[in-house]
């Protein structure tokens, strides 16, 4: 049997082999929801809350010196289907001291950072475990001897979190957001220059439920 009639051979036991997998993780879902769904907790509504990070072009280890300090606010929405949880969310926050360094010992310092994503999870009765996806911007101070002024810069933002619910309308949640921002072009001493620059932010954050 040649390679090119093997494929369709395989894809379709393959195919025969995960229906019934598939059909039974969709059962077991159901039945759990069902199951609980009388007392379960409600994810869906409108919400709005409060959060602390800290935020690096690496790790965001709050014992470096380019760790900066993050506090904002968010507001989002979220609808339920059953164990599923999606929604959408914009956020805001003030940062201080969360350093990027560039040629020369130059720096780019983030002294704002606002995104608007979409989540996707699972919840568990009181407890949500989620990705996210969005757009994240950030405005860059120069500092050292980078002469190109201020600049705003936006990438692609990816993350993933917990939300627990320690009350009816108040929940707490801890996230992670990675944006990546491309080149970020500046001016170190006189030279044009474009650095791929990143960030990483842990955040901690209470949500109330309107």
């Amino acid at each position: 049997m040649s390679k090119r009639n093997l494929f369709p051979v395989l894809f379709a036991a393959l195919a025969a082999f995960a229906t019934p997998v598939v059909a039974n993780a969709a059962d077991v879902a159901s039945d759990y929801y069902q199951e609980s769904s009388s007392g379960a907790y409600d994810w869906s509504g409108v919400y709005g809350g409060a959060h602390v990070g800290v935020s690096n072009d690496g790790f965001p280890n709050p014992f470096s010196s380019k760790t900066g300090w993050q506090l904002g606010g968010q507001v989002g929405a979220n609808f339920q289907s059953g164990m599923f949880v999606y929604g959408a969310e914009a956020d805001a926050s003030f940062s201080n001291g969360a350093r990027h360094n560039i040629a020369n010992g130059a720096q780019l310092e983030r002294k704002f950072d606002a995104a608007a994503k979409v989540r996707a999870g699972v919840g568990m009765d009181r407890t949500l475990v989620y990705g996210t996806a969005g757009y994240g911007v950030s405005k860059f101070d120069a500092r050292s001897n980078v002469t190109s002024g201020s600049n705003w810069e936006g990438g692609l933002l990816l993350g993933a979190g917990v939300e627990q619910a320690i009350s009816d309308k108040v929940t707490a949640k801890v996230e992670y957001n990675r944006v990546d921002y491309g080149k970020v072009r500046s001016t170190v001493g006189g030279t044009q220059q474009a650095d791929e620059l990143d960030s990483n932010t842990l955040k901690a954050g209470l949500n109330y439920r309107f």
